[in-house]
Formats: structure tokens, sequence, C-alpha cells
């Protein structure tokens, strides 16, 4: 497969700048996997879709306001820095405008000095290893210097950042929101929980490979960025539960997806198989870093369904989705949405796969 096989026209104009005021009022396109046939609904509805013995599977990630502006020291040079992975614990691995300048030894001030990062090392794909010094706690200092890293499609600025936040958000470490799941109110989670639907969270922290093109013209020889995961003994149990007693799991997002598809990976490579076997498990409590790259072809493990937003042209989440659901019938579906002007990328409308 090309990467070119997965690219679909889509007018500039679609891209939704804002949020919707109401979360549960954006658009659902509905797509039965096996037939491709679409509905069009508005996100409320999903309640209809579900059903007592279900899981929705969640990514309580919360994203850090990870865009920092600064100088060099000693000079009025401005650098902008994204915070990406914490290596350890004032030590992360960033990205850097203009990288050119951010020379090992470097310094650079953040708000007059309340914050001050020093360029360690230079690693893959030209990111910069800095090591930040301050007073205080950095989590509220990074709250007041810090701005929400948007995607660079959207071009207008965010009024609320809770809006670039799910409802559900708990655990600081995601550069990027879990989309899928800002369509979600608490309204909306308890009458899904009101229905008998059971909901396992997990973590996934968000990181720079969500924005990444890929460059790689054949699919196979694109490589991920890996990103950190957790998934507990409760979220593990309710998992395993809903499969033993017939019910979908359904996860809400590619990162919820990639998660429980990552731990049922680990499952056969390591160890725990004879036990997974024995018990009937389909996944098991554990944390790592994961870079799965999940395209046609690949045979799903635990998912059963998913809630996904709409995603770049030949991007590694249309793949993704294009494994679930065929290429050509989700590549139909986006033509679709482009025509009936639905809004796409992370403030913009939904898709349930089922």
């Amino acid at each position: 497969m090309e990467v070119k096989d997965f690219y679909y026209d889509l007018p500039q104009e679609l891209i939704a700048q804002d949020p919707l005021k109401d979360r549960s009022s954006s658009r659902l396109l509905v797509m039965q996997k096996d037939s491709g046939q679409l509905q069009h609904r508005h996100f409320c509805d999903i309640l209809e879709y579900l059903k007592p013995q279900d899981c929705l599977v969640i990514n309580n990630t919360k994203v850090i306001p990870a865009r920092l502006f600064g100088e060099r020291e000693g000079t009025q040079a401005k650098i902008e820095i994204l915070l990406l992975k914490r290596k350890e614990k004032d030590l992360w691995e960033t990205l850097v405008k203009p990288g050119k300048k951010a020379r090992p030894g470097t310094r650079i001030l953040f708000g007059q000095g309340l914050l001050t990062g020093e360029v360690e090392d230079v690693v893959e794909d030209g990111n910069r290893l800095i090591r930040f010094s301050y007073e205080g706690i950095f989590e509220e200092i990074l709250d007041q210097l810090g701005q929400m890293p948007l995607p660079p499609y959207i071009t207008h600025q965010l009024e609320d950042k809770n809006r670039y936040q799910t409802v559900y958000a708990k655990y600081d470490g995601s550069a990027a929101a879990p989309t899928a799941g800002l369509h979600f109110t608490p309204e909306l989670l308890k009458n899904i929980e009101a229905k008998g639907v059971s909901i396992a969270e997990i973590t996934l922290h968000v990181g720079l490979g969500t924005f990444r093109p890929v460059k790689a013209e054949q699919v196979r020889e694109h490589h991920m960025h890996s990103e950190f995961y957790q998934l507990d003994e409760q979220a593990a149990e309710i998992i395993n539960e809903t499969k033993r007693k017939g019910g979908r799991v359904i996860c809400v997002g590619t990162t919820s997806c990639r998660t429980v598809e990552s731990v049922a990976a680990r499952i056969e490579a390591e160890s725990w198989q004879n036990d997974a076997r024995q018990n009937k498990l389909w996944v098991k409590p554990c944390s790592g870093w994961t870079d799965i790259f999940i395209y046609p072809g690949y045979q799903f493990q635990v998912l059963d369904a998913l809630i996904t937003n709409f995603h770049l042209p030949e991007s590694t989440l249309v793949m993704l989705v294009s494994a679930l659901a065929g290429r050509e019938q989700v590549l139909h579906a986006y033509r679709t949405a482009v025509e009936e002007k639905y809004r796409f990328f992370s403030f913009g409308d939904a898709m349930l796969i089922i």
C-alpha cells in the first residue's frame, strides 16, 4: 500500500477552527463497518447505538499548556518551545523553533526568568532535550506561562482552554487532546452508564506524532513515535468482563484503541500468553511505551467499535480507521462528509464505526 492511497480532497473551509458551544451537539456520521451503510445523526444520539453490557474505553489524559515562548539568554532572540515527553523530573524532550540556534548549552528564559531552560542534547528529528530550573512547582509555573498547543491547522485563538480538554481529563502529560472525547458531557456519560454501559478509563499521553505528516511513500516504511500508556487493574477487569459476556468494547478515539491493542499485543509477545488463554484475558494491567502502527490488514484483538473524529488525508489515523472498516468504505464516508459539509479535525464532528 502507498500512502497516497489514503488521500481525499478536503476544502479548507471545512476545517473547524472553534469548538461548538455545546459539546454533544456536534454531528455524528454513523457507519456500519461491514456494509459501509451511513446514517447522519448528532452526537447526543449515540446512546441509541449503545447496548447494556457494552463498554466504552476512554482516555483520561490531560493536555498540558505545553507551548512556551521565551528568549535566548543575553539576546532578545525569540524562541518557541513545545514540550513533548518528560524524560526525567525536569528534563523534557521538546520541539524548538527556530531550532538551529538552540545548540547544546543554550539557555532560554521564560517569564523574565521565572523559568529557565538549558539545551542538553539534540536527539531524533532534531528535537532538543531541555533541563528546566525554577523555584516552586513546575506545573503551576507552566500553567502561568504556557499556552495550549493547538494543532497547526487551527489558526483561531482558543477562548476557553478547557474546551481542548475532555470533561474526564485527569492526568497531565499530553501535547494534544484525545479529540474524540471532546464530544462527551457529564450528563451524556451519566445517561450512558444508566443504560448499563460500563466505562473503562485508560491513559495514553498524546505526543507530537499526532501532528507529524507521513513522509514515506510506502505505508509499511513509516515509523510511529512512541507514547506512554497505562492500563490499570480496574480497567482491565471491565474490558475482560465485557468480552466474556459478549458485549462490545467501543473505544473512544484512536488513542484508546492503540492502548488496548498494544496491551493485547504484549500478551501475545510475552509470558502472559498461557495465563491469558486459560483465564480468558484480553488485556492485563500494565504500562509502557507503544509505537503500534495499525493499518489495513491488522486484525483487532480487543476493539469492536470506534468513536473517532475525521482525520487528515494520508495520516496514520485514516489508515487505522481503514483497518477497521476498509479503505474504500472509509474514503467513501469521508467524501460523503465533505459533500454534507461536516466539520473536520480536532474541533470537528465525529464518526461512530460500529
